[in-house]
């Protein structure tokens, strides 16, 4: 069933052929968006559309935006700039208010206009691993990302959510998820519930490290939206315990692709976004492997 859209597209563009989008944040050197986008690109026959990647801190978001000239029509946005969007955008969809958090941004006439993208990328991810629908969701965090996997949640029918964190959960995302209808839980961080279907993690590899492998068999999916260097802990476990795998590279394929309809106007290509997305990660795979050797 395809989800419902937050945002109509943009209404114009610059009268100048080019089209210029890209990914800010900080850091963003790792950003695999670039290979995703320009694939998107080169399969839709859009010779005149670039994608880049900025370096952008929080304090100098609303500055960077200000400063780009009218061929930029659409951005993307990856920590810590998900919440200071709010700033620069001048209009919002329900899907980013709900979730308080902005990951794209689409020029239209009126400026810029914020969406969250996120919500469809983990969505689509877990019912590719055959969650349809579920009851339980456990989310490892309770950030802007993790609004984002409670509202993907609530989408596929959950009616409770524990969050598994260090202290307490934020008080704005527990209420975004009372909002939304579902019973709420915490628990500290490696103290599992009774009842584990499926998880989301969002936080670094770091902070779970000495407890992921604690994760109890019997559960459906699991999915980290952690990628870049590896296997993180909690999917290492959740493969060992019999969970569906759910790689952070399949949410960002999924959002990726819905940020390209977004800023082009255009259905976007996910096979050809999700070959460029494997050879990108092979190829990290092998410069890390030759890296390793060259340092022995």
């Amino acid at each position: 069933m395809p989800l419902p859209r937050s945002l109509t597209l943009p209404a114009s563009l610059p009268s100048d052929s080019r089209r210029r989008a890209g990914v800010l944040g900080h850091p963003v050197s790792h950003s695999l968006s670039p290979g995703l986008h320009r694939a998107a690109y080169r399969a839709l026959g859009l010779v005149d559309w670039s994608y880049d990647a900025t370096d952008v801190d929080a304090l100098e978001l609303v500055a960077h935006v200000a400063g780009l000239d009218a061929t930029w029509v659409g951005l993307s946005l990856t920590m810590p700039l998900k919440e200071v969007a709010f700033d620069v955008a001048s209009a919002v969809s329900p899907l980013a208010r709900a979730t308080g958090a902005i990951n794209t941004l689409v020029r239209r006439s009126d400026g810029w206009h914020g969406d969250n993208t996120d919500v469809h990328g983990l969505v689509v991810a877990l019912q590719e691993a055959g969650v349809e629908q579920l009851t339980d969701l456990l989310v490892v965090g309770s950030g802007a990302t993790a609004r984002s996997a409670v509202a993907a949640g609530s989408r596929l029918g959950a009616t409770r959510v524990t969050f598994m964190v260090r202290g307490a959960a934020r008080p704005e995302t527990v209420a975004q998820a009372r909002e939304a209808g579902l019973e709420v839980a915490q628990t500290p961080l490696g103290r599992w519930p009774e009842v584990v279907e499926v998880v989301v993690g969002t936080i670094p590899p770091t902070a779970t490290s000495t407890w992921a492998d604690t994760l109890p068999e019997g559960g459906r999916a699991l999915l980290d939206v952690v990628y870049g260097d590896g296997a993180t802990p909690l999917v290492l476990a959740a493969g060992r315990a019999g969970y569906a795998v759910v790689p952070g590279t399949e949410m960002l394929l999924h959002q990726g692709a819905e940020q390209v309809r977004l800023m082009t106007r255009h259905e976007p290509p996910v096979d050809a976004m999700r070959a460029a997305l494997a050879a990108e990660l092979d190829s990290s795979v092998s410069d890390s492997s030759v890296s390793d050797s060259s340092s022995r």
